[in-house]
């Protein structure tokens, strides 16, 4: 329960409204990773807030968190300086099935519900001799909006399909416009050997479901990650309660087949 201490190696700007911190440890660095989890960031005189991890691990055992400013907390870490210091809990909760997979991996994601995914999105292109299909959907409101531009162009190089949808194009836009969810039928080829990874806004992730429910891809090769109000991040507050589970300690990552029941109840 107490932070570990690390230290602002960059802080980098991605839009207006998202900037990505990259963490090396002062001393003792947290226990490893997996692509899903997320950490508890202290910022001194401000507060703890949950973040997802959006790197994948590595040898020097350095963090990265993409964050979208949406409070004081978050405000102050946008202001953080190389050699700034921060406190680490973590990591917490669970991960993204990556050991088995599919022939087919369809991503679909939306706004700043693509950063839990990038670990993703990179562990599957470095293993993309494992899969024969890897299809990325993303929905962001402004072409300014999209995040990760280097990575995708670097992951369609590899052979991944990307489809970009905006809400509000500019002039300069040519791709799709309107919600990532009218692409999903078009991606979808064999359903019985596809695999699914959502994370988004709740309401992208409910008209998702509608639409690959129809495709008869099995439930429990359907995972979501889920967002609630975490503040211990050891299921001991009560906080993230979501039905019988805690998203903190059994999630944020579920297979819809475990959370089907809940999902609809409004206001759960």
């Amino acid at each position: 329960m107490v932070p570990n201490r690390y230290r602002v190696k960059s802080n980098t700007q991605n839009t207006h409204d998202t900037f990505t911190l990259v963490l090396d440890p002062v001393e003792e660095p947290i226990a490893p990773f997996l692509p899903g989890q997320f950490n508890m960031l202290y910022l001194f005189g401000f507060g703890e807030i949950p973040l997802s991890i959006s790197s994948t691990p590595s040898p020097n055992n350095e963090l990265v968190h993409t964050i979208r400013v949406v409070g004081p907390v978050t405000q102050g870490m946008q202001k953080l300086n190389p050699g700034d210091e921060i406190g680490v809990r973590g990591p917490f909760g669970s991960v993204w099935p990556l050991s088995e997979l599919k022939e087919n991996i369809l991503i679909i994601t939306g706004g700043s519900g693509f950063v839990p995914l990038r670990p993703v999105l990179l562990t599957l292109a470095a293993r993309k001799e494992e899969v024969k299909d890897v299809t990325l959907l993303y929905g962001a409101r402004t072409p300014s909006d999209i995040l990760y531009a280097q990575d995708i162009e670097e992951w369609e190089k590899s052979g991944i399909h990307v489809e970009i949808s905006v809400d509000r194009p500019d002039e300069t836009w040519k791709g799709n416009v309107g919600v990532i969810t009218g692409l999903i039928h078009k991606c979808i080829g064999d359903p019985q050997n596809t695999r699914v990874y959502i994370c988004g806004p709740e309401i992208m992730i409910k008209f998702a479901l509608i639409e690959i429910m129809h495709s008869a891809i099995p439930e429990n090769e359907i995972f979501l990650s889920m967002e609630r109000n975490m503040k211990c991040a050891t299921g001991f507050c009560g906080h993230c309660q979501y039905g019988p589970y805690f998203v903190c300690k059994d999630g944020p990552v579920f297979s819809f087949e475990k959370v089907k029941n809940w999902f609809n109840i409004k206001e759960l």
